[in-house]
Formats: structure tokens, C-alpha cells, sequence
């Protein structure tokens, strides 16, 4: 991964978190004009727990045109039309909708989210949560921000008193067993646990402090990739379960502040050691 600071990135950073904002907000519009008038024939499967609607499709579609337009040498990864084929140092990691079960059963918790990066490295994000008109963005090494006030993750260190949030490995079943015990574990020890059912929200949420740490397993690297950025730059820890750097090829991420993040992995490390199908280094 590169370690390059943000000023020796080769290009304006400021103006790509300024695009990426307007592509957000593009898709956003898209998301609440057809928000709750999906009709059955709009819904398709791609696997037996993975949905995708007209939506997600025309959303990405206004993403990606906007980003073509701009930046059109640029690579792209996005959720429903994978990745292209321009080869580039920068690349743009793009979830039109995230939460799409959510949407389909109109519970409105669900995100579009844009990431940015250079290299390897994750250097500029955008949550947007059209629900709330609530925008989450980051640039490496300038902080994290909900329109336009600095965030900080949570100060939270008593485990016994902290909510945590997670998500259920629906389309990796094979994890379930490894995922309960570890739910269990973690039950027992903190506060609360909840589970809203899209991973960029939550990532956003443990931010800017609305809750204190963050396990999932087998998630997407458009799902997590602005959300790591955000949770580096309000002060908070990203990892694998076992506190290695292997989240983005895994996608087994744990997050939260320092000490919370800490208790986490203490947790679930040793219950998932040689149990998710890939073997820590």
C-alpha cells in the first residue's frame, strides 16, 4: 500500500472530492424520486440473496457518466458493472446503493458511496445518505467531515457500556458459524448490537461517534472503501480481525475508536483463526 502524503499525489484532490460530491449527489437524486414506487418487474436476482433494482443501475449509470466527463483515463470499480478496462494509478470505487435491500422494502437507510483512490491507497471519499441530506467526506491527511463540520469517532472505552453494529454474512452462509460465535461473544460483553443493513452508513455513522465500533465479514471493497477513509481521518482504527491490514482482499473488516477497536479483535480474533477460508500472515 502506498504511504505517499496527500500532497505529493499527482493531482487535485480537492477537486476530485468537489466531482465526487456531485456525482454523489446526482445518484442521491436519483435514489429519493424513485424511492418507494419500485415495482416487482424493476427487481432482479444476481444470487440468491443479492439484489439489484432499475435504480441501482440508472444511479451508477449518472455516476460513472459524470466521472467519465472528468476524468476520463481514469479506472473505474463499481458494484453492478464491475471493472473497466483503462489502466490507471487512479481509480474510483463506486456503490450507487448501497443498502438495496433496505430500499426495496422502503426502509430508508441506504447510501450512495464513492471512493477515491491512488495507487492502492483510499485518498478521497463520499458517503452520501440522501434520507438525511447528510454528507460524509475525507482527503487523506485533511480530516473527516458531516457537511462540512469536523467529525471524531466516539470517546467511548468502557467495552461493557458501547454499541457496536454488524452486518449478517447473508451471501457467504459458510461464515454463519464463525459470525454467531463471534455475535455471541460480543453480546455478552457490550451494551448494544445492532444491525441496519447497510455497511457504508454504518461506517459513516461510527465517524462522526453515533456508535463505537464496527465488525462484518465478506463485505465488497466498493462497500467499505469511502468508509475506511473516513474512519482514518476522524481518528478511529480499521483492520481485519486479527488487527492485520487485510480487510480489502478479505473484506472481514473490523472497525472503531482505539480502545473499542481493540476489544474487538481481542474478541473475535482468536473465535475466527482459521475459520473465514483465508490464513493470517
Amino acid at each position: 500500500m502506498t504511504t505517499e502524503s496527500a500532497s505529493s499525489i499527482p493531482i487535485d484532490l480537492d477537486q476530485v472530492l468537489d466531482h465526487a460530491i456531485r456525482a454523489a449527489k446526482l445518484a442521491g437524486n436519483i435514489l429519493v424520486d424513485r424511492f418507494g414506487g419500485l415495482e416487482p418487474g424493476e427487481i432482479q436476482k444476481k444470487g440468491a440473496t443479492d439484489f439489484v433494482t432499475e435504480v441501482d443501475t440508472e444511479a451508477e449509470n449518472a455516476i460513472i457518466e459524470y466521472i467519465r466527463g472528468h476524468y476520463p483515463g481514469h479506472s473505474i470499480f463499481a458494484e453492478e458493472s464491475g471493472t473497466d478496462a483503462a489502466q490507471s494509478d487512479f481509480q474510483w470505487l463506486i456503490d450507487p446503493l448501497d443498502g438495496t435491500k433496505n430500499y426495496i422494502h422502503g426502509l430508508p437507510n441506504y447510501a450512495v458511496s464513492i471512493g477515491f483512490s491512488y495507487g492502492s491507497e483510499i485518498v478521497t471519499s463520499v458517503i452520501y445518505i440522501p434520507p438525511r441530506d447528510e454528507l460524509f467526506t475525507a482527503i487523506k491527511g485533511k480530516g473527516a467531515y458531516l457537511n462540512d463540520k469536523p467529525i471524531h469517532v466516539s470517546t467511548a472505552s468502557d467495552f461493557s457500556s458501547c454499541m457496536i453494529v454488524t452486518g449478517f454474512p447473508h451471501a457467504r452462509k459458510e461464515c454463519l458459524d464463525v459470525y454467531l460465535d463471534c455475535f455471541k461473544s460480543l453480546f455478552l460483553q457490550v451494551s448494544a448490537i445492532r444491525r441496519p443493513g447497510a455497511a457504508a452508513v454504518d461506517l459513516a455513522y461510527l465517524a462522526c461517534g453515533r456508535h463505537d465500533g464496527f465488525w462484518e465479514f465478506k463485505l465488497n471493497p466498493w462497500d467499505i472503501a469511502a468508509g475506511v477513509l473516513l474512519i482514518k481521518e476522524a481518528g478511529g482504527v480499521i483492520s481485519d480481525p486479527f488487527g492485520g491490514g487485510n480487510y480489502f482482499e478479505t473484506g472481514d473488516l473490523v472497525a472503531g475508536n482505539p480502545e473499542i477497536h481493540k476489544r474487538i479483535v481481542e474478541t473475535i480474533g482468536p473465535i475466527s483463526e482459521g475459520r473465514l477460508g483465508w490464513v493470517t500472515v
